[in-house]
């Protein structure tokens, strides 16, 4: 197993090169995806995740840089770099008319599985459609055809699953167990390479993200360090007694959230915890309990990929919260 299952360095994107609907795509992308991870790619629409999936299958052709899949150069060794990964569209562009089990053989002659090395009725059955191998794919709930895309990206065993939107548009329960069947495929030793705007998913999801925006790589971190990034923390202190009104502290922002819920938002380098739990009690407040509230990805995420201000200071301090280098 290779130390990266993906290796990107300075891809480039641009669709109309040198015409007057020139569009940059991507803006010479630099990164790494460890090999076992589940790694989150996240952007906002139009932020260049599709186009970068899609250089990975081999789908688009790239402008410039260098791509390479469990070791294999993009450039170099084009059928084996393919064949080390596998994609779920977020689309379901099934055949009406195939059942499952000859979508899954299909898929595999196309890979160039020899058929007794096959595997379809066990890959229906991990992904729960073994019921279903020899129904008309037309006849397939919106659940059961989610399912079945992930079957058809695993027939050729790649080490590398891209799994693009995977829960968009399902209910509850098929979420779950569709990470139920990422976690097993991952635990198996498979990379996962997740897209979601479910961000509360990538967070429980992902070991490592990275965040693009307008073609640039925002942010690309440890998921927990990429949530420490941001300063503000909230100390959340549940009184022994109802309070009137939320007590007035320089630089902490005070609420009631119920008579006896005080929520204090502060910033961590500027104020410790202790001395801001000091301060309550020296204004005559009991407390009977103390929680804490880190800062979730969806507010990373937005700070990261929120439109400039107009002025160039702001601009910068807009699209750079973070300490992000800018591009």
């Amino acid at each position: 197993m290779p130390e990266n299952a993906i290796e990107v360095r300075g891809l480039t994107k641009v669709y109309g090169q040198g015409t007057k609907t020139e569009k940059r795509a991507l803006n010479g992308i630099d990164l790494d995806v460890p090999a076992g991870s589940i790694f989150g790619l996240l952007g906002p629409n139009g932020a260049g995740k599709s186009t970068f999936i899609n250089i990975l299958a081999g789908l688009v052709i790239k402008t410039s840089g260098a791509v390479r899949i469990w070791g294999f150069d993009h450039d170099v060794n084009p059928r084996q770099s393919r064949a080390a990964i596998g994609v779920v569209p977020q689309e379901l562009n099934l055949d009406a008319f195939f059942t499952p089990a000859q979508a899954l053989d299909v898929q595999a002659g196309l890979y160039g599985v020899p058929k007794r090395e096959r595997r379809t009725m066990e890959i229906l059955r991990r992904v729960g459609l073994e019921d279903k191998a020899h129904a008309y794919s037309r006849s397939l709930s919106g659940g059961m055809r989610r399912r079945l895309l992930v079957a058809k990206a695993m027939v050729h065993n790649p080490p590398v699953l891209v799994l693009d939107e995977p829960t968009a548009g399902v209910d509850i329960e098929l979420r779950q167990m569709l990470w139920n069947y990422v976690r097993e495929m991952n635990a198996a030793g498979t990379t996962i390479i997740l897209t979601t705007h479910y961000l509360e998913e990538a967070e429980e999801m992902c070991d490592r993200i990275a965040i693009v925006n307008h073609g640039d790589l925002v942010a690309l971190d440890d998921t927990a360090d990429l949530l420490g990034r941001l300063d503000d923390k909230t100390l959340v202190l549940r009184l022994a007694r109802p309070a009137g009104r939320a007590p007035a502290i320089d630089g902490v922002h005070a609420s009631l959230r119920e008579p006896t819920l005080l929520a204090l938002s502060y910033s961590r380098k500027a104020i410790s915890a202790p001395w801001l739990i000091g301060r309550v009690q020296e204004m005559g407040l009991e407390i009977a309990d103390i929680t804490t509230e880190e800062p979730h990805l969806e507010e990373v995420f937005l700070a990261l990929t929120r439109e400039p201000a107009p002025d160039g200071a702001e601009a910068e301090e807009a699209v750079n919260p973070v300490g992000v280098p800018p591009h």
